[in-house]
């Protein structure tokens, strides 16, 4: 790869061309992360060292599912490759609408990266591909209830093959700076991550925080352990009293606290943990109610019912009735 002295020597030459493919219901938080950083990388570097263009299975204007709305060009089948390549995650992120296209990428050495949803679709299609994988955490937990992955990680991003698996999110801006910063100077990647107000540029093998608690700086010591205990202890719930003793507290000092940062009970938000991931379980897995209701210490399908119905104000059925056919890998046309 060239580095960015020998790019800014060259300032002519043609920009490298990011292929940014989306489907109906796509994310329009990852896509304008990629572009965001594309952009304000070209602004630092004073030249269009970065293009990107939009393509799609379903071209034309392309919906995203918070309302953005892309002009995409038609992916036509080995014709057209962009520099890289980068599938955006969303609700109906199917791997049949672009496998064939990532595998052309392949088949060029040119890389390729899967956001999230994507990432997960890929996994599913692929059934085990070889080398490590990942995606966003909420995914990493349904997969390994429902299957055998054992390549799969809780990492921000994996390489294997040429495809780059990602937890996409709020993790992209820094994964589409990994991606540029061989065509840049060490201090250029650094302004740029200024610039995008990140603290921190964490590297792709990095671990995603897939718990509350694992922001320790959202909160004070005291209730990141008190949250880090019932995250810990979800299938099988601490007493109030185990739970101060363990995390050093008294009862009325942790209720406090907890009124004061949440406007709850240690005990409701306790109870909100546990309906959260039932609540995954129910629409990314198949397992039968009894078995979530367990899996989540409510001991009962009755049990589980009540707090996700008070929690969401649906039944898990009804819950489970709306992802049935993304449940039975027949996501909508």
């Amino acid at each position: 790869m060239a580095t960015a002295k020998a790019v800014q020597q060259g300032a002519d030459a043609a920009p490298h061309v990011f292929e940014l493919f989306v489907t109906k219901g796509f994310c329009g938080f990852e896509l304008s992360a990629v572009t965001h950083v594309l952009c304000r990388a070209n602004q630092l570097m004073t030249q269009e060292l970065f293009a990107w263009r939009f393509v799609s299975s379903e071209p034309g204007l392309v919906s995203g599912k918070d309302g953005m709305l892309v002009r995409a060009e038609p992916a036509i089948p080995d014709h057209g490759f962009g520099d890289a390549m980068i599938v955006v995650g969303g609700d109906r992120a199917r791997a049949d609408t672009w496998l064939a296209r990532v595998r052309a990428m392949q088949r060029r050495n040119l890389p390729v990266v899967l956001l999230s949803d994507a990432a997960t679709a890929y996994i599913r299609a692929a059934k085990a591909p070889p080398g490590k994988l990942t995606t966003h955490w909420r995914d990493v937990f349904t997969l390994q209830e429902t299957g055998y992955f054992p390549n799969l990680t809780s990492r921000f991003a994996e390489k294997s093959d040429g495809i780059v698996t990602a937890a996409g999110a709020g993790a992209t801006s820094e994964l589409v700076i990994g991606l540029i910063a061989p065509w840049m100077e060490p201090a250029q990647v650094a302004e740029l991550g200024n610039q995008l107000l990140l603290h921190t540029i964490r590297k792709g093998d990095a671990e995603q925080p897939k718990d509350i608690a694992d922001n320790a700086g959202l909160f004070d010591a005291r209730v990141t352990e008190a949250i880090r205990l019932m995250e810990n202890s979800i299938a099988e719930p601490m007493s109030m009293a185990e739970l101060t003793e363990q995390a050093g507290l008294s009862t009325r000092h942790l209720e406090r606290v907890f009124r004061k940062v949440f406007n709850d009970t240690p005990a409701k938000f306790y109870k909100r943990l546990r309906a959260r991931k039932a609540r995954a379980m129910i629409e990314e897995t198949l397992m039968p109610m009894v078995e979530i209701a367990v899996a989540t210490g409510f001991g009962s399908s009755d049990t589980l019912a009540r707090a996700v119905r008070e929690e969401y104000g649906v039944t898990p059925s009804k819950m489970r009735a709306r992802k049935k056919i993304n449940l039975m890998g027949q996501g909508e046309p």
